[in-house]
This record gives C-alpha cells, sequence and structure tokens, in this order.
C-alpha cells in the first residue's frame, strides 16, 4: 500500500494521506473544498464565532472537484479513471439539485457509480465532501 500525498491538494484536516493506492486502485480520503495553505472556504460566509452564516454550494462543488481532481493526477490516475463517489451533503433539500446538475457537467463522459448521503455536520465548516474511488491504469 503507498500513501499519496499532493503538493497541490489542500492539507488534510487530520493525520491521513489524500490518497492510498492498493493494487490498480486509488482510495481517496474525504476531500473538501478549502483551498491549499488556507483554511478559508470558497462561498463561506463565517460570523466571529465561527459558524455559518452563509454558504455558496456551486462554489464549494466546483472547489471539491477541482482539490479531486489535483489528488488523483498527483496519483498517477484521471478523472475519466472515477469509479465510484460518494457525496456527504449537509442539507440534501437545498443543495442536491445545484450539486446534482454540476455533477452532470463534470461527469459527462464518465459515469462513475454514485451515492449521495445527507449528514448532520463535517469536519470543517463546508458543505459537501466526496469520497473517491478510482482505478489506475497500468
Amino acid at each position: 500500500m503507498e500513501a499519496i500525498h499532493s503538493n497541490q491538494a489542500p492539507e488534510p484536516v487530520g493525520l491521513y494521506p489524500h490518497a492510498r493506492r492498493v493494487g490498480n486502485l486509488l482510495f481517496l480520503s474525504g476531500v473538501g473544498p478549502r483551498k491549499r495553505g488556507s483554511k478559508e472556504i470558497p462561498g463561506v460566509t463565517l460570523d466571529s464565532q465561527g459558524n455559518v452564516i452563509d454558504y455558496n454550494i456551486e462554489l464549494q462543488c466546483h472547489s471539491v472537484f477541482e482539490n479531486v481532481r489535483l489528488i488523483l493526477e498527483a496519483s498517477g490516475s484521471r478523472w475519466e479513471d472515477l469509479v465510484d463517489v460518494t457525496v456527504f451533503l449537509t442539507n440534501m433539500k437545498k443543495d442536491f439539485p445545484v450539486f446534482n446538475k454540476i455533477y452532470a457537467e463534470y461527469f459527462k463522459s464518465n459515469q462513475p457509480c454514485r451515492t449521495t448521503v445527507e449528514v448532520n455536520a463535517l469536519p470543517t465548516p463546508i458543505a459537501i465532501e466526496l469520497k473517491c474511488i478510482a482505478f489506475i491504469p497500468d
């Protein structure tokens, strides 16, 4: 098993790699929309206590997809090699229609398996996180 650390994707918020390669499979840790070197989250407005006042799910979706791409490329894989995507949303009713529309733009040709679940909270004040499995061609 090989641990993968991207020098472009945001730093993990805990003690874990961005991904782990096992044979020809790549398992990504949960990926959120933050940018590397910053705790700022695209499209999120926080109050002085760190509570979310407002957020833009569209900006977060684009950012999380970009972060997944960066990790895939650092691992020797590609967007087209994704085989399974688990999506965690903190507000399914409000955010799923926007997420689903943006998802369709990114996955026109490659359509991996997908599961979308609503969660009460994520480790940082984000509204979306992806957990992915990809294939690494020989």
